[in-house]
Formats: structure tokens, sequence, C-alpha cells
């Protein structure tokens, strides 16, 4: 087994340490003398001066500059005349991968293959007991590779062990020689539905694998122990606190994740809030049973429902579009089962009540899970928020069929900002009309749920409304912004990561906004987002994050 920690009293260690507050765990506060900033139930932004805050953690009060205070509060906490903001909510990321990153090789900073190759060089020298060399993060786009990379790269800088490294985006592995051989991957081995051995010209396997043949390998790495999900679930909540997130849809859990998730809850280390969506139907009813679970740990956990994918992502061409990539003209992506297959596996969740979040890319991807849910709408009624997790490129022709069953496009700005370049190669000018079309999903009638897809991208949340509200990137490029009719408003943009994100987990009433009897999530931050430039947006500091009226994070401790 992996070994990532020394012992379990590591880990209860490092978690509790999240527990020191600054205010008493059960008292009925007033947090006052602060520039509040929330979206209203019309969508408009309301100000306010102060919050008071109840005995079990939940808004009592609002109050607005010719509000009286209260008198009878048992504790008062000065503001210091900060900003104050709802908690920020993460509506597509991937918890312990986010955690595992952390504390595994991470390459995603790397700009070439040689800077990569220093990178696991460094690594493998610097943790000598690893059996395996796990990691990931690379890129070749980045790189400007115009290739995969082999594993005849991984092994000029270590041979003498297994190295396995994910993709960015996790639709593809990076295996050096040791690796497939432990696998037992070689000339005969067939790539499986759903998948692609990258092979050379003899038809030897390379050493990448695209999207279900990374199971060829992945199989054969060893799994993380209990203690190392709990690290790593422990690395996960601090980051995203540190960066204002209090509640995240976690995308793909696993009985392994739950389980994590559970012992966090009952330690009472679990601070941050999960929107659970299993790792396909099979942990879907093991985790949940008959149905969605209740709401836990006081509205920290919940299985909402299920994640499911239908194709893979563009950078490593998987996305399934309905005509031949721009830069590879035999190829339209791998759709990773069939119309039937999908319709099957949405049935049979559905039936059962779990929420479906549907990965889906590419044009053809998207199409065909739009016909999905308008086929099963009529036998499956009532509330069920459909979400289709990222909707990148999507033929215009299909973007008005968002709003026949209120379908929930769940959406991450930074990838229409790390994915331009990229896009433009893969794409001709038509198709790129309906590419990470968030302003003509929302006139259409569709409700936008933002994330970060964390870790493909960082987490930042506060980078993720400034290109949602400008189109351009950290380097402030493309001036203007890249199809800048495409951007959102910022009153647009905060609801797409608080209360619109709250709606599309089934969370709404319970957190997302700043009102009375929901629970006291709120940032204090540096400066005014509503009055920043995009470019000033993304310098915002977090100082403090507070999760069900206790504090959970400030910044410098």
């Amino acid at each position: 087994m992996i070994r990532l920690t020394p012992s379990r009293k590591t880990i209860t260690g490092l978690a509790m340490a999240a527990l020191t507050v600054s205010v008493p765990a059960h008292a009925d506060t007033l947090v006052d003398n602060i520039q509040g900033i929330t979206v209203g139930e019309d969508g408009k932004v309301e100000r306010f001066t102060a919050l008071w805050i109840d005995d079990d953690g939940r808004i009592k009060q609002v109050l607005k500059r010719q509000d009286e205070l209260p008198r009878d509060t048992d504790f008062r906490f000065d503001g210091k005349g900060r900003y104050v903001i709802p908690g920020l909510i993460d509506s597509h990321l991937h918890v312990m991968g986010l955690g595992f990153g952390a504390l595994t090789l991470d390459l995603s900073e790397t700009s070439s293959l040689q800077e990569a190759q220093a990178a696991i060089a460094q690594y493998a020298a610097e943790n000598p007991a690893n059996r395996w060399i796990i990691g990931r993060g690379w890129n070749q786009e980045k790189w400007g590779l115009n290739r995969f990379p082999t594993a005849a790269e991984l092994d000029a800088v270590v041979g003498d062990k297994p190295v396995w490294l994910e993709r960015v985006d996790g639709h593809a592995g990076w295996a050096n020689s040791k690796a497939m051989q432990l696998a037992g991957v070689d000339k005969t081995a067939k790539s499986p539905a759903g998948g692609k051995i990258i092979r050379d010209s003899a038809g030897n396997p390379t050493g990448v694998f695209v999207d279900n043949a990374s199971a060829l390998v992945q199989s054969s790495v060893p799994k993380p122990r209990p203690e190392d999900r709990d690290l790593a679930l422990s690395k996960a909540q601090n980051i995203l606190l540190s960066f204002g997130i209090t509640a995240a849809a976690d995308m793909g859990t696993s009985i392994e994740d739950w389980q994590s998730f559970r012992r966090a809850g009952d330690g009472g280390w679990l601070n941050i809030r999960i929107m659970s969506y299993a790792a396909g139907t099979e942990a879907m009813e093991l985790i949940g049973g008959p149905g969605p679970s209740p709401w836990l740990y006081q509205d920290k956990l919940r299985l909402n429902g299920v994640k499911l994918y239908l194709d893979g992502a563009l950078g490593s061409r998987g996305a399934w579009l309905k005509q031949p990539y721009q830069d590879d003209p035999a190829n339209t992506g791998l759709p990773l089962q069939t119309g039937a297959q999908l319709r099957n596996l949405m049935s049979r969740a559905a039936l059962d009540e779990f929420q479906l979040a549907i990965h889906a890319i590419g044009d053809a991807a998207n199409s065909e899970v739009l016909q999905a849910i308008d086929e099963l709408a009529d036998t499956y009624e009532g509330d069920r928020r459909w979400r289709i997790e990222h909707a990148q490129i999507v033929d215009p022709a299909d973007i008005a069929a968002f709003s026949k069953h209120g379908i929930i496009a769940s959406m991450q700005p930074v990838h229409q900002t790390s994915d331009r370049e990229m896009a433009e190669a893969r794409l001709d000018p038509a198709r790129l009309e309906g590419a990470y079309a968030w302003r003509s999903l929302l006139g259409a009638g569709s409700r936008l749920a933002f994330g970060s897809d964390a870790p493909v991208e960082s987490p930042d949340p506060f980078a993720g409304l400034a290109a949602a509200m400008s189109r351009t990137g950290a380097d402030g490029q493309p001036f203007g912004g890249w199809r800048v009719k495409e951007a959102v408003s910022r009153e647009q943009a905060l609801a797409g990561f608080t209360s619109d994100g709250a709606f599309a987990g089934f969370a709404d009433g319970r957190f997302g906004k700043l009102v009375a009897g929901q629970h006291a999530d709120f940032l204090f931050i540096d400066r005014d987002i509503l009055l920043s430039s995009p470019a000033d947006i993304r310098q915002t500091k977090v100082l403090a994050t507070w999760v069900g009226g206790r504090e959970v994070f400030a910044a410098g401790q």
C-alpha cells in the first residue's frame, strides 16, 4: 500500500487543528461593523452591515445600516469594516483528487517535457521509499509537444520503479515501461470500449492510455489506505477553506471516499459541506442504497446522486464531436458508452430518485444527453434538476433544449481561459459559436452552476468569477475578452458560485445565501468584488472563512 502518513494520530491532529475558532462554537453571535454583499431572492445585489447568528449557527437576521442592532447577544464579533460575502460553492470538483494531488507529484506547473522530467526525477530522489511514483497534472498542449509523451521519456528519468501519472484533465494516463510490465500491458493488449491505447507504428503501446484504457494500468497501482484517504481529505478541506469555498459538489465519490467523509463527520472535523455524486451506479447503490441519503452532520454531507460519463476531454481528443476534429480529421472522439447504455444507467438512477450529473464535453455528447433527458423526463417526473457537467461544446442548435426540462449547466469558467487556444485548434469557427456559451445558456432558460473541476484547475473561485465576467485569462488576454458576448454579469457570476450552486445540489434553503434561516456560511475578504476589475478580483485574499456561524479558517493561522 502507498503510505502517505505515519499514523491516525497524525491525521486526527491535523484535522482537529481546523476546529480552533475565535468565537464560541454554540453561542448567539452578532457579527457587525462589516460591509456585506449578497445576492437577494430577486437576483439583485443587497448590502448589509451585520449578521445576527443563532445558537445553531443559522442566520437569525441580516441587518442593514438603518436597522437597530440587537442588545441581548451572547457574543459580539467586530468585523472591523471588512467585506463579507456568502461562502462560495464549487459545483464541480474532486475532493479526494485535490487532496491526493497536493500529497503526491504535481506536474501542473511544468511548461515543457524537460521541466516535467526534472520534476519527476527530483520527486523520485526525495521519496526513495515509494514503491510507485504517482502523480498528475501533465499537459502536452501546454508543453507545446504536439504529441503525447512516451514511456521511454519516463524511463530516461525513472526506470527502476513503476511510474503512473494522470493527465491534467484525468482523461489519460502516462506510464513508464516498468508500470506497463507490472500491469501486463504489451503489444497484444486491446483497447477497451471507450478507451484507446496510444501505439507506435509497430503497434507497441507508447505509454499513454486514454479514458477507459487507463484502467489497464491504474488497476495495478496500490490502493490508498483509510489513513491515507483521511489525510487527503484533511488536506483538501484546508485548501478549499483557504480559498473561501464552504461547499462543494464532489463528482465521482467512491465508497471509500464516502467512508472518509463519514469518519470526518463522526469525528467532528468535517468543516466543508459536501454534495456528493457517486462514481457510477454501483457506488451509488453501495452508498445510498434505496435512494439519496439524508443530510448529515448539520447539512455537511449528502449523497445527492450519481456522476455518469458519456465522453472524454478536449485535450486528449476524447470529447465526442458531431464532426471530426479540425486538427485530427480521422477522429471524432470517444463515446464511452452507447445511447442505450446511457439511458439504462439514467433510468436505474432516476427510478430511485437519485439526481443525475452527466459528463458531456463535445457537441455530440451534449446532444445525446439532451435527447436522453427529453425521452426520460415524462417517465421520471418531479423536481429532477438534471445536470450536464461541463457542457463545453454545444451545437448552437441544441442550446434551447437546455431550458425544456430545467437542465442545469454545471460549468467551469476557468476551462474557457485555459482551453481557448486548444479549442481554436481543435474546432472550426462555426463550432466555437457554442463553446463555453454561458450567456446563451442563461438566455435560453438554463441555470448555471459554476465550479473549478479541481484538481484539473486551481480551486480558486475568484479566478472563476473573473473569467466568467470578462472571458480573459490571468494575463488579461485576449484583450477585450474571447467571444465576450458569452460573458455574464457580476451578479450572475456570483450567483453561479453561491445560490445557483446550492440550487443545483438540492441545498437551496439550507445554504448559498445570507438570509434568515440559512446556515451562516460567509467569508471576510479584502475588497469589494462587485466594484473591482476582473484583474483585481483575481487578487482577492480570503481573510477568514466561517461555516455554520463558526470561524474555520483564518489567514496566517
